[in-house]
């Protein structure tokens, strides 16, 4: 994970362990009080790194199935001539190519999240 603010402006968790390791360096505690205390925020980071992942392989999952759906709903568009009265049927497929980007684009994004945050 690299230290930065998350999308909802909230600090990411290794930048707030950074924060509190900066915090406990100025108290005066004994060799093991601080050992264990390091040893619990690495574990915190790890966790978290692993929490992050998993989400991102859920929300990746989640676009594939949206993807999934609105290809099922395409298959519509072979019942459509090119002479349809209402015009605006082509719109809305139009739409659903665009969602179906969308999502495309989303879980890619997700994907190559989860790859940095391995790569780390």
């Amino acid at each position: 994970m690299s230290h930065h603010t998350l999308e909802n402006g909230t600090s990411s968790p290794d930048t707030l362990v950074a924060r509190i390791r900066s915090i406990i360096g100025t108290v005066a505690l004994d060799c093991d009080c601080r050992q264990r205390v390091n040893q619990a925020l690495t574990r915190f980071i790890e966790l978290e790194q692993h929490r992050e992942t998993r989400r991102h392989l859920l929300s990746s999952r989640h676009h594939r199935a949206a993807i999934a759906a609105l290809v099922d709903l395409l298959a519509e568009l072979e019942d459509l001539s090119w002479q349809e009265a209402d015009h605006s049927v082509f719109a809305e497929f139009a739409l659903v190519f665009e969602d179906i980007a969308h999502h495309a684009l989303r879980g890619a994004e997700d994907l190559k999240l989860l790859n940095q945050e391995r790569a780390c």
